[in-house]
């Protein structure tokens, strides 16, 4: 008697139920469709976004070329200078160096203004200053 693999009764369960799906005739009724409810055609308007305002400030020498020019487009601002080639060197050449990168201003500090009080600190006490001298 030659032994069977347990996997041989498998195979043929497959193969007999692939057999029996296949020759199944589909039905001739017609599928059931749901109706869908009818809306109003609502017209939709589609605005575009305002494009940001950029602002170019430009800064020229005395001969009249630009030396720097400072971009403000939305909240960031960035300047941008002319790659100027150290001594004699000609543009290509390996001391000139490539094109230089804008300088982006990440933040600014204005510290020769004066702070402004608002109300809220106007009406507490400060707690820094001292009491007024006693009458007597």
């Amino acid at each position: 008697m030659t032994r069977l693999s347990p996997l041989w009764p498998a195979l043929l369960l497959t193969l007999v139920s692939h057999t029996a799906f296949a020759q199944s005739t589909p039905s001739q009724a017609p599928p059931k469709l749901e109706r869908i409810e009818e809306v109003a055609d609502d017209p939709i308007t589609v605005t575009a976004k305002p494009a940001p305002e950029s602002k170019i400030t430009e800064k020229r020498d005395n001969s009249g070329n630009v030396t720097e020019a400072t971009v403000k487009s939305g909240p960031s601002t960035y300047t941008l200078k002319p790659n100027r080639p150290p001594g004699t060197s000609l543009p290509g050449d390996m001391t000139s160096g490539n094109n230089r990168g804008p300088q982006w201003t990440v933040m600014e500090f204005d510290l020769g203004k004066k702070k402004k009080k608002t109300v809220d600190e106007d009406s507490a006490p400060d707690t820094n200053t001292p009491p007024p001298p006693t009458a007597k």
